[in-house]
C-alpha cells in the first residue's frame, strides 16, 4: 500500500475515532440541529485533550525513537569494527601458513651445499 494512501487511512480512522468519543461524551441532546453552549464547550475541550495527548505521546515517540535507533548504529557499528578486525586476523594467519610453506627446511649436506656456493 502507498505510504500516503496509509497515512491518510491512519489519519482519517483517528479523527472518526475522536469524533465519536467527543461526540458520545458531549452530546446528551438529539432535539436541535445545533449543539447547546455546553455541548460546544465539551467537544472543543475533547478534542483539545485528545490533540495534546496525541502531540505528547509522538513526542515521546519520537524521543524513544531516537535512542533506539542512536543505539542500533552504535551496535551496527561495532559490528562492523569486530568484523573487520577478524577479516584482518585471518588475512594474517593466511599470510603466515603462506610464509611456513615458502620456509624450506635444509639437511645438512644442503646448508653446506648453499654456504659453499
Amino acid at each position: 500500500m502507498d505510504s500516503n494512501l496509509r497515512n491518510l487511512k491512519d489519519f482519517l480512522t483517528l479523527y472518526n475515532k475522536v469524533t465519536e468519543l467527543c461526540f458520545n461524551r458531549c452530546v446528551d441532546n438529539l432535539s436541535q440541529r445545533d449543539l447547546f453552549d455546553q455541548e460546544k464547550t465539551c467537544v472543543d475541550r475533547c478534542v483539545t485533550k485528545f490533540a495534546r495527548f496525541n502531540q505528547n505521546m509522538m513526542k515521546s515517540y519520537v524521543d524513544v525513537q531516537t535512542k533506539i535507533n542512536a543505539k542500533r548504529m552504535e551496535e551496527a557499528e561495532q559490528l562492523a569494527k569486530k568484523l573487520e578486525q577478524q577479516q584482518q586476523e585471518d588475512l594474517i594467519k593466511e599470510q603466515l601458513k603462506e610464509k611456513e610453506k615458502e620456509v624450506t627446511i635444509l639437511t645438512p649436506r644442503e646448508t653446506t651445499e648453499k654456504l659453499s656456493m
